[in-house]
């Protein structure tokens, strides 16, 4: 969806006023963020971040923008980032509500994930309007994220009064308003994790597993099959499943186990988990015929010892 076109769609009380921005925690979410944000017509104002990457950051996205400590921020901005790692954000929050740095009215925003609206209830008790805006992105810290951002799905959540506000917000940065139930927010995280967090650790590891077994452009040749793999997957979940576990070739996951057992023994713990889970699902979609399946899950439940 095009935030620009999408936001004429929208009646005026829909749409948030021009608001100064301020981000606290100039990590790889925050300032691609301000900088969406100030596309749309708002005034990023003030950053706060400590370690010479988030200056970097900031300097690269949010140039002419200062940076000041995070009470100076919440001073500045009527909407205000907590781009903070998940663990950091109920401390912050609740130190920030404590030296009054929060205003009656203000909009606080996090981005984490796991958290809904009530780690910011401090903040709300003081006044504050909050809102748990969180992409369903990976960002690099660099200006493409901005560009990522244009169709990226944002899990939100809010009080109700403040709904359509959240999701104009969303809107306005080009990405997609998803509405997460607070109670809801943990599993949606996690499910986030195991798809994206786990793909990179299993292409990583499979890239490694390619050259030691002499391949010279790993990524060229992972790339047009995980591609496909990929999106056959988002079209037809379970019914994608193919390889040696799906159709039940109990001696060549034997096989692959010894040899990573040999070759690669840190893989062989992963790829048994895997393994096991895929059976599961490719027996309880009919894929795995059950006269196969018995070898099969003998094979790893042995460790692929035979």
């Amino acid at each position: 969806m095009n935030a620009h076109h999408s936001s004429e769609h929208q009646s005026p009380q829909d749409r948030p006023a021009r608001l100064t921005v301020g981000v606290v925690g100039a990590g790889r979410v925050g300032p691609a963020l301000a900088a969406a944000l100030r596309l749309a017509g708002h005034r990023p104002v003030a950053v706060s971040g400590v370690s010479d990457a988030s200056v970097r950051r900031a300097a690269a996205l949010l140039p002419d923008v200062p940076l000041v400590p995070p009470a100076e921020v919440l001073a500045r901005a009527e909407l205000v980032l907590l781009t903070v790692p998940d663990d950091a954000l109920p401390g912050l929050v609740s130190g920030l509500t404590e030296t009054g740095a929060v205003r009656p009215g203000q909009l606080i925003v996090h981005t984490s994930g796991r958290h809904g609206v009530a780690v910011l209830d401090p903040a709300r008790r003081a006044g504050a309007l909050p809102l748990a805006l969180h992409p369903a992105m990976t960002f690099t810290g660099t200006p493409v994220d901005v560009e990522r951002l244009a169709g990226c799905s944002f899990g939100v959540t809010a009080p109700a009064e403040l709904r359509l506000a959240a999701e104009a917000l969303v809107i306005e940065m080009g990405g997609e308003p998803e509405w997460i139930e607070e109670a809801a927010r943990p599993l949606y995280h996690a499910a986030l994790a195991i798809g994206a967090n786990h793909l990179v650790t299993l292409v990583a590891q499979s890239m490694e597993l390619l050259g030691t077994a002499g391949v010279a452009a790993p990524a060229r040749m992972l790339g047009p099959l995980l591609g496909a793999a990929l999106d056959n997957a988002l079209r037809s979940g379970d019914a994608a499943l193919t390889g040696p576990v799906a159709r039940g070739d109990a001696g060549t996951v034997a096989a692959h186990v010894a040899e990573l057992r040999a070759h690669a023994p840190q893989a062989v713990a992963g790829y048994l988990a895997m393994a096991r889970t895929t059976a599961d699902r490719a027996l309880a979609h009919g894929l795995l015929k059950p006269e196969l399946a018995e070898d099969l899950l003998g094979v790893l439940a042995d460790g692929g010892k035979q």
